[in-house]
């Protein structure tokens, strides 16, 4: 019995090595794969564009060429989704910055007649201050109408805490505005010399005559004013230009500011007296930034424009 199983045994082990012999290959056979894999390397470095395997190497690309493609074709479309989460960042951030740009830009054309009209206006306010010789506290014209019992005034937003007081000059770069009525710590009211209560002495310049301007309360075109010399024998010639006369101590008009221009003489017969109409240099309407003038070295709460143009 204990024959009968080593017998069994042995055919077993005998079986199972001819059944791995023959699913192994033969060494000749590795051997040979080897140097025939030798070969090809060698042939194909060495042969370069004129290789014999360029022609077996070109069929396998225009074969698997097409199936590369169409497998890339539909693997991109997931590959460059975080590509295109990270360009779409980047163009909306773009796309922010150029509709910020494209506001400034919007916004500066808008405003830059208005800015423009500023800058003119505070070189006009210090050659003003220069011609004349009189320091000046800018302010800006906040409210236009009625104040109190006078019609015709505006407010402006200069105050006592800027050095300005009651019957004090206003003018802007284009003449003489009025004079100041009162003040608050922060703001005056100013009476026009359109108002009808408005008196001011003036010259006229061509003849140096003296008389008097009197409002006649309007606003735009209309707002006029009539000029009678004191000389009432004298008539002024038209186009001449009349200037104030001056007070004493300059209060409440300093002399030499322009107020406007003749543009019609009326004389009468039974009164043997002339009257002038004058059109005013400042146009009411459009106010904006004038200059008070105030003595020099005024004690202030912003920058002053000194009798000889600088800034104090």
């Amino acid at each position: 019995m204990a024959l009968d199983v080593r017998r069994l045994r042995e055919r077993r082990w005998r079986s199972l090595s001819e059944l791995d012999a023959g699913r192994r290959p033969s060494r000749a056979l590795l051997v040979a794969l080897v140097l025939a894999s030798v070969s090809l390397i060698t042939l194909d470095y060495h042969g370069g564009p004129d290789s014999p395997l360029e022609p077996a190497r070109r069929a396998v690309g225009e074969t698997l060429g097409p199936l590369e493609a169409a497998s890339a074709a539909v693997v991109r479309p997931v590959t460059s989704i975080p590509g295109w989460f990270r360009s779409h960042d980047s163009l909306r951030a773009e796309l922010a910055a150029l509709e910020a740009e494209n506001a400034d830009l919007r916004s500066e054309v808008a405003t830059s007649g208005y800015d423009r009209n500023r800058l003119e206006e505070y070189d006009g306010l210090t050659a003003t201050a220069e011609g004349l010789g009189q320091a000046l506290v800018p302010a800006r014209v906040v409210a236009l109408g009625p104040s109190q019992s006078f019609s015709r005034t505006v407010t402006i937003d200069a105050g006592s805490d800027a050095g300005v007081r009651p019957d004090q000059t206003v003018l802007n770069n284009d003449g003489l505005v009025g004079r100041v009525l009162r003040t608050t710590r922060t703001t005056a009211t100013v009476l026009l010399v359109i108002d009808a209560g408005s008196v001011v002495g003036g010259r006229v310049g061509g003849s140096m005559e003296m008389g008097f301007l009197q409002g006649r309360g309007d606003l735009g075109d209309s707002g006029k004013l009539d000029l009678e010399l004191v000389d009432e024998a004298e008539v002024p010639a038209k186009h001449d230009v009349v200037v104030t006369w001056g007070s004493q101590s300059g209060a409440p008009y300093v002399a030499g500011v322009p107020v406007g221009r003749v543009t019609a003489v009326f004389s009468s017969i039974r009164e043997t007296s002339q009257r002038a109409v004058i059109e005013p240099f400042v146009d009411f309407g459009s106010l904006d930034l004038v200059g008070v003038v105030v003595p020099s070295g005024t004690s202030s709460d912003r920058a002053v424009v000194e009798a000889d143009g600088s800034l104090r």
